[in-house]
Protein backbone atom coordinates (compact mmCIF):
# COMPACT_ATOMS: atom_id res chain seq x y z
CA UNK A 1 0.00 0.00 0.00
CA UNK A 2 1.08 3.39 -0.72
CA UNK A 3 -0.03 6.91 1.30
CA UNK A 4 -1.22 9.54 -0.49
CA UNK A 5 -2.63 13.10 0.72
CA UNK A 6 -5.39 13.70 -0.54
CA UNK A 7 -5.64 17.38 -2.60
CA UNK A 8 -9.45 17.22 -3.09
CA UNK A 9 -12.35 15.15 -1.60
CA UNK A 10 -12.65 12.05 -3.37
CA UNK A 11 -15.81 10.12 -2.96
CA UNK A 12 -15.56 6.55 -0.75
CA UNK A 13 -11.88 7.84 0.23
CA UNK A 14 -11.64 10.60 1.97
CA UNK A 15 -11.80 14.63 2.03
CA UNK A 16 -9.43 16.98 0.90
CA UNK A 17 -6.20 16.90 3.34
CA UNK A 18 -6.70 13.22 4.56
CA UNK A 19 -3.43 10.65 4.20
CA UNK A 20 -5.28 7.58 3.19
CA UNK A 21 -3.49 4.30 2.19
CA UNK A 22 -4.34 3.10 -1.04
CA UNK A 23 -3.00 0.87 -3.50
CA UNK A 24 0.29 2.20 -5.70
CA UNK A 25 -1.72 1.60 -9.19
CA UNK A 26 -4.49 3.47 -7.94
CA UNK A 27 -2.52 6.24 -6.97
CA UNK A 28 -0.14 6.41 -9.88
CA UNK A 29 -3.02 5.52 -12.69
CA UNK A 30 -5.87 7.82 -10.98
CA UNK A 31 -5.70 10.32 -8.35
CA UNK A 32 -2.28 11.84 -8.99
CA UNK A 33 -3.00 12.37 -13.21
CA UNK A 34 -6.19 13.95 -12.12
CA UNK A 35 -4.80 15.89 -9.03
CA UNK A 36 -6.74 14.39 -6.63
CA UNK A 37 -3.80 13.01 -4.25
CA UNK A 38 -0.10 13.42 -4.06
CA UNK A 39 2.50 10.80 -2.92
CA UNK A 40 2.54 11.09 1.08
CA UNK A 41 5.83 12.14 2.47
CA UNK A 42 7.09 14.74 5.12
CA UNK A 43 7.19 17.69 2.37
CA UNK A 44 3.56 17.30 1.01
CA UNK A 45 1.69 16.32 4.83
CA UNK A 46 3.56 19.68 5.71
CA UNK A 47 2.21 21.90 2.56
CA UNK A 48 -1.33 20.44 3.04
CA UNK A 49 -1.54 21.36 6.22
CA UNK A 50 -0.22 24.95 5.91
CA UNK A 51 -2.70 25.02 3.51
CA UNK A 52 -5.93 23.96 5.40
CA UNK A 53 -4.62 26.34 7.99
CA UNK A 54 -4.35 29.48 4.90
CA UNK A 55 -7.94 28.04 3.64
CA UNK A 56 -9.60 28.13 7.57
CA UNK A 57 -8.06 31.72 8.18
CA UNK A 58 -9.03 32.93 4.90
CA UNK A 59 -12.99 31.50 5.83
CA UNK A 60 -12.52 33.33 9.41
CA UNK A 61 -11.51 36.39 7.52
CA UNK A 62 -14.53 36.18 4.90
CA UNK A 63 -16.75 36.02 8.00
CA UNK A 64 -15.71 38.96 9.36
CA UNK A 65 -15.71 40.97 6.30
CA UNK A 66 -19.25 39.78 5.51
CA UNK A 67 -20.45 41.32 9.09
CA UNK A 68 -19.05 44.55 8.37
CA UNK A 69 -20.46 44.72 4.74
CA UNK A 70 -23.81 43.57 6.09
CA UNK A 71 -24.07 46.57 8.83
CA UNK A 72 -23.25 48.89 5.87
CA UNK A 73 -25.53 47.26 3.58
CA UNK A 74 -28.69 47.26 6.57
CA UNK A 75 -27.99 51.55 6.82
CA UNK A 76 -27.92 51.88 3.15
CA UNK A 77 -30.88 53.19 1.10
CA UNK A 78 -31.16 52.37 -2.64
CA UNK A 79 -32.96 55.00 -4.90
CA UNK A 80 -33.24 53.03 -8.98
CA UNK A 81 -35.21 55.78 -11.04
CA UNK A 82 -37.18 53.67 -13.72
CA UNK A 83 -39.31 54.96 -16.90
CA UNK A 84 -42.71 54.80 -15.64
CA UNK A 85 -46.23 55.34 -16.50
CA UNK A 86 -48.75 57.92 -14.82
CA UNK A 87 -50.26 55.69 -12.34
CA UNK A 88 -47.02 54.48 -11.11
CA UNK A 89 -46.81 51.33 -12.89
CA UNK A 90 -42.69 51.10 -14.40
CA UNK A 91 -42.60 50.51 -18.14
CA UNK A 92 -40.09 47.69 -17.51
CA UNK A 93 -39.13 46.31 -13.99
CA UNK A 94 -36.05 46.11 -11.33
CA UNK A 95 -34.59 43.03 -11.08
CA UNK A 96 -31.64 41.65 -8.51
CA UNK A 97 -29.58 42.33 -11.59
CA UNK A 98 -30.41 46.20 -11.43
CA UNK A 99 -30.32 45.87 -7.87
CA UNK A 100 -26.74 44.88 -7.68
CA UNK A 101 -25.50 46.93 -10.25
CA UNK A 102 -27.17 50.09 -7.30
CA UNK A 103 -25.48 48.42 -4.82
CA UNK A 104 -22.17 48.19 -6.59
CA UNK A 105 -22.60 51.94 -7.58
CA UNK A 106 -23.72 53.13 -3.82
CA UNK A 107 -21.37 50.97 -1.83
CA UNK A 108 -18.73 49.48 -4.16
CA UNK A 109 -19.94 45.86 -2.53
CA UNK A 110 -19.69 43.12 -5.38
CA UNK A 111 -22.64 40.57 -4.81
CA UNK A 112 -23.92 38.16 -7.09
CA UNK A 113 -27.64 38.65 -8.49
CA UNK A 114 -28.76 34.74 -6.73
CA UNK A 115 -27.43 36.54 -3.23
CA UNK A 116 -30.97 38.80 -3.96
CA UNK A 117 -34.27 38.38 -2.95
CA UNK A 118 -37.49 38.89 -4.09
CA UNK A 119 -40.32 37.00 -4.92
CA UNK A 120 -40.64 38.50 -8.30
CA UNK A 121 -39.60 41.30 -10.53
CA UNK A 122 -40.57 44.69 -9.08
CA UNK A 123 -43.17 46.59 -11.25
CA UNK A 124 -44.47 49.57 -9.07
CA UNK A 125 -42.68 52.73 -8.00
CA UNK A 126 -42.36 52.46 -4.22
CA UNK A 127 -40.93 51.79 -1.14
CA UNK A 128 -39.49 48.11 -1.02
CA UNK A 129 -36.57 46.04 1.75
CA UNK A 130 -34.94 43.47 0.34
CA UNK A 131 -32.88 41.28 1.79
CA UNK A 132 -29.46 40.24 0.26
CA UNK A 133 -27.62 37.31 1.11
CA UNK A 134 -23.82 39.00 1.92
CA UNK A 135 -22.33 35.33 2.98
CA UNK A 136 -22.87 32.35 4.61
CA UNK A 137 -25.83 32.62 7.41
CA UNK A 138 -24.94 36.46 7.05
CA UNK A 139 -27.92 38.66 5.61
CA UNK A 140 -28.78 42.13 5.18
CA UNK A 141 -32.32 44.12 4.74
CA UNK A 142 -31.64 47.07 2.23
CA UNK A 143 -33.96 49.81 2.01
CA UNK A 144 -35.02 50.35 -2.13
CA UNK A 145 -36.88 53.25 -3.55
CA UNK A 146 -38.28 52.68 -6.71
CA UNK A 147 -38.98 56.77 -8.28
CA UNK A 148 -40.63 57.21 -11.89
CA UNK A 149 -37.71 59.13 -13.83
CA UNK A 150 -38.51 62.29 -15.62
Amino acid sequence: MAQAILLQDVENLGEKGDVVDVAPGFLRNFLAPRKLAATANAKTIEQARRLMEEAEQALIDRAERADDIAALLNKTVLTISEPAGPEGRLFGSVTPKEIVAAIKDARGVRLDRKDVHITEPIRQVGTYTITVDVNEGVTADIKTIIVAAE
